[in-house]
C-alpha cells in the first residue's frame, strides 16, 4: 500500500536498446558494504603479475604476464586454477630484433596444430617508438619462446601502434588474432580488431574486421584486452575498459550471434571495483578458462596481482561469483502485486502492491557456484518498518526487514543465503506493513 506522485518512466527505451536480450540480469555498478557471506575472488598470485593469460595442458596450468621484476615474460604454474601458483621464471629470455627498451605487455599462449606453442605479445618497436605485436614459438609451455621474425607481426604507428593480442580458434578450426590499436596514444579511437590468420598463427589472411570501439563515457576513452569465447547461441567478447592505473578499470563484455558482429555491449560491466564490493580494485586484463575468470587487480604493496573467480553461464551470458548481478524485481513473477513505473528507481520501475498475505515476488537468479552468497535488495518503505518472508527454491530461509526511509528513497538491505549452482528462485512474500522492491542483486 502506498500513495505517490512519482514521475513516469523516462529513459527506459534508451537503456533497453543497450541491454542484450538475456534472462541474465546485468551487473550492478552501485556499491554497498559487503556482507560476511560474500565469496570474493581469490588473490592467487600476490605479486606483480599484470594482464594474466592462462593456458592449460595435461593437468598443469600455465600463466603468463606483462613484464615485471621476474623477467620479460614471467610465467607461473599450478596444478589447478585456484592454485597454489608459483612464479617460475622468464618464458622469453632473448628479445626480438625489432624491439627496443621497455616492457613487454599482455602475452597470449596457445598450442598450434603442429604441437608447437605460439606466443603473441606486445613489445616496444624501436623503429616507430610505438608498442606493436610480435609472435614467438617454443617446443614447451615454459619456453624458451623464440621470435618468429625480425619484424613486428602487426604494427601501424599512425593508429598509435597495436597492443593486447589474443588468439581465438572457432569451432570450424579457423584461427584468428584479436588485438587493439592503441589509439589512446595518439588521440584516435581505440578499436578492437579481428584478423584471420593461417594455421601457423603468423600469416595474416584478408582484411581485419572492427568489432568494438571506445564510445562510452564510463570507459574513460579506453577499451582493450579482447578475449573471445564461443557459446552455443553467440560469441562473447570480453574486454577491459578505463584507465588501468585507476579503480575505474573494469571488465565488461559484448555479444553477437555472428563472429564479425555487430557486438552489443552488456548494460553494465561484468566486474568493477564497486560490483566486487571493493574486494578488488580495478579488475581487468582478464582471461577465461576452466570455469574461471583470471584477471589482475591493484595490490596495496604495489603492482597488480592475479585473481581468480568462478565463472558461470546463464543462457550464454557470463556471471562471475563475487561480482554483483542485478535482477530487476518488476521483471520477476508477481502474485497479487503490480509493476509501478517511477523514474527514481533502477530502470524506471519497481514491484509494488505487495500488501497481502498472498502477495509475493519471485526473482530467478543465477549462481556461478554453489554455496554462500549475498542478496542485496533495493527497496523503499514509507509507512513504518516492513517485513517480507524470504524463500530460496521453495524453502523458507528467513525474514527480510526493511527500515522506514520513505517512499522513493531507495535503500539496500543485505541478506546472506545459500544458493545452488545454476538457477535459483528467490521469493519475497508479504509479512508485515508495506515495502516496494526495486531489484535483487546477487554477489
Amino acid at each position: 500500500m502506498r500513495i505517490t506522485t512519482g514521475a513516469l518512466l523516462g529513459a527506459v527505451a534508451v537503456f533497453a536498446a543497450l541491454l542484450p536480450l538475456s534472462p541474465a540480469a546485468a551487473n550492478a555498478q552501485e556499491a554497498a558494504a559487503p556482507a560476511p557471506s560474500s565469496v570474493a575472488p581469490g588473490l592467487v598470485i600476490d605479486d606483480d603479475f599484470p594482464d594474466p593469460d592462462v593456458f592449460t595442458e595435461n593437468g598443469t596450468h600455465w600463466a603468463y604476464s606483462t613484464s615485471s621484476r621476474h623477467g620479460r615474460v614471467p610465467y607461473a604454474t599450478a596444478d589447478g586454477p585456484d592454485g597454489p601458483w608459483t612464479i617460475q621464471g622468464n618464458a622469453m629470455p632473448e628479445p626480438p630484433a625489432w624491439t627496443g627498451s621497455g616492457g613487454f605487455w599482455a602475452p597470449d599462449v596457445s598450442r598450434r596444430a603442429d604441437g608447437r606453442y605460439l606466443m603473441y605479445f606486445t613489445g616496444p618497436d624501436a623503429a616507430s617508438g610505438r608498442m606493436c605485436l610480435g609472435a614467438a614459438l617454443a617446443d614447451a609451455p615454459a619456453g624458451p619462446f623464440v621470435p618468429t621474425s625480425a619484424q613486428p607481426l602487426v604494427c601501424d604507428p599512425d593508429e598509435g601502434g597495436d597492443i593486447d593480442p589474443s588468439s581465438f580458434v572457432d569451432t570450424d578450426g579457423t584461427r584468428y588474432l584479436l588485438y587493439k590499436n592503441d589509439g589512446n596514444a595518439v588521440g584516435r579511437p581505440a578499436i578492437l580488431w579481428l584478423q584471420r590468420v593461417a594455421e601457423d598463427g603468423v600469416t595474416l589472411l584478408g582484411a581485419r574486421t572492427e568489432l568494438l570501439r571506445n564510445n562510452l563515457p564510463s570507459e574513460d576513452g579506453v577499451i582493450e584486452a579482447p578475449v573471445l569465447v564461443k557459446r552455443a547461441s553467440q560469441y562473447v567478447l570480453f574486454y577491459s575498459a578505463g584507465v588501468y592505473s585507476t579503480p575505474n578499470y573494469q571488465t565488461s563484455y559484448a555479444v553477437s550471434p555472428s563472429l564479425t558482429g555487430p557486438y552489443t555491449r552488456a548494460y553494465r560491466p561484468l566486474m568493477t571495483t564497486a560490483s566486487l564490493d571493493g574486494t578488488v580494485s580495478g579488475p581487468g586484463g582478464a582471461d577465461i578458462g576452466d570455469g574461471r575468470i583470471f584477471f589482475h587487480g591493484a595490490r596495496a604493496a604495489g603492482g597488480r596481482g592475479m585473481y581468480v573467480a568462478e565463472l558461470g553461464w546463464d543462457g550464454d551470458y557470463p556471471v562471475v561469483r563475487g561480482s554483483r548481478v542485478r535482477h530487476e524485481a518488476e521483471r520477476g513473477t508477481l502474485n497479487r502485486a503490480a509493476v509501478r513505473q517511477t523514474s527514481s528507481a533502477s530502470q524506471g520501475a519497481v514491484a509494488a502492491g505487495i500488501d497481502h498475505a498472498d502477495s509475493w515476488v519471485d526473482v530467478r537468479v543465477f549462481a556461478a557456484g554453489a554455496g554462500a552468497h549475498t542478496l542485496h535488495i533495493g527497496y523503499a518503505a514509507g509507512y513504518g518498518n516492513a517485513e517480507h518472508a524470504l524463500s530460496v527454491n521453495g524453502t523458507r530461509v528467513g525474514t527480510v526487514a526493511y527500515q522506514n526511509h520513505g517512499w522513493e528513497n531507495w535503500t539496500e538491505v543485505s541478506v546472506p543465503v545459500e544458493l545452488t549452482a545454476g538457477h535459483n528462485t528467490i521469493r519475497l512474500q508479504h509479512l508485515s506493513r508495506w515495502a516496494e522492491i526495486d531489484y535483487v542483486e546477487v554477489a
